[in-house]
């Protein structure tokens, strides 16, 4: 049986506001947020783009949104996770200072910005999955911890998973430090022997003790690391090392398997909503910003899984040619692919336009 994917065309370069208009007439005429019942705490999960990007979905969307869910007497509120690179989204300080900045404060959507995976990255809450890499996988605690979720993402090409959307918005997204540190690496950290200043911060916050100082340089005893991300964080001189050498499929695979945990954990509490508007060759932590495919519009569902699948089918049909061609040369179905073989979502859906 197909999944219902929902479809509101907007015009190319459409004002934001009357695609917000668009949007809430179908939720309101859907009830799209039936699941959500009074007092309950909402998440709206979604990127809030990092420093000098632009292709991110408008708060104004947010606003709106809130305002529904708000009338049924609902607590909602925004978030998102820490990256493992740095920069201003690596902890909750400054990446709640950008997303002000980008217009998602209080003032502008009403919605109070918490980050779900706390002040460095490191709430977390392990789910079981039927997976094929990971039995268990370490997601953003307030992910869990919110009774409803409705995820919002942004349609874009990406240097290693070939697109992103909603999976990977919740994969990657949702996912701890530990989760993304899974997901991306196949080895411990390591010292940058000449970027160390020896200050010790990452002593202090090792969980394991792993790290001595010698001469003045921090050291990491691999056999003790567990691999949390904790030195990452809190090295304030680029000194912490990683191997990202995960293959661009079993990135992918990685990636789908923790957007399964957040599915396991939502069960029917959540919606997911793709904007295909604005797509760009790289993702919204990309500085640089290029339209590549004319706009197209929103799809709705119940169903991750689908909801990409026909994401990715409608930027092909409208630009003429497949998202290789138009961003990476990535094997990006392997994403659809993994879902499918471990029984997460349905990569068959039914598109059903909104008028």
């Amino acid at each position: 049986m197909k999944e219902i994917v929902h479809f509101i065309p907007v015009a190319d370069n459409e004002a934001d506001e009357e695609i917000a208009r668009k949007l809430e007439a179908f939720i309101v005429g859907r009830d799209l947020f039936s699941f959500v019942q009074a007092r309950e705490l909402v998440a709206f999960k979604t990127h809030f783009g990092e420093e000098g990007t632009e292709g991110f979905v408008r708060p104004v969307h947010f606003r709106m949104m809130g305002r529904l869910v708000k009338k049924k007497h609902a607590l909602p509120f925004l978030t998102d996770t820490a990256t493992l690179y740095s920069g201003m989204r690596n902890q909750a300080v400054s990446h709640i200072e950008l997303a002000q900045r980008h217009g998602f404060g209080f003032e502008n959507t009403g919605l109070p910005l918490i980050m779900a995976d706390g002040l460095t990255g490191d709430e977390e809450l392990e789910v079981a999955i039927p997976g094929r890499i990971y039995r268990q996988v370490k997601i953003a605690s307030l992910i869990i911890k919110a009774q409803s979720l409705v995820v919002v993402s942004h349609f874009t090409g990406h240097l290693a998973s070939g697109f992103g959307a909603a999976l990977k918005n919740m994969g990657m997204g949702c996912a701890s430090r530990r989760g993304k540190l899974a997901q991306h690496s196949t080895a411990t950290p390591s010292v940058k022997k000449k970027k160390c200043t020896g200050c010790g911060a990452c002593l202090t916050w090792c969980p394991a003790q792993a790290i001595t100082l010698a001469d003045q340089v921090a050291r990491i005893d691999k056999s003790a690391c567990i691999g949390c991300g904790q030195c990452l964080t809190v090295c304030r001189f680029d000194a912490i090392g990683y191997n990202w050498s995960a293959t661009y499929e079993q990135l992918q695979r990685k990636i789908v398997e923790h957007a399964c945990g957040v599915a396991v954990a939502k069960g029917n509490k959540a919606v997911y909503i793709n904007f295909l508007t604005r797509i760009s060759r790289d993702c919204d932590c990309m500085s640089g910003y290029r339209k590549i495919v004319p706009d197209i519009g929103i799809l709705i569902g119940r169903d991750p899984v689908a909801l990409d699948a026909a994401s990715l089918d409608l930027v092909e049909q409208r630009a003429g040619r497949p998202l290789t061609a138009l961003a990476y040369d990535i094997p990006h179905r392997v994403q659809i692919d993994h879902a499918r073989d471990i029984g997460f979502g349905n990569p068959e859906y039914e598109l059903v336009a909104v008028s």
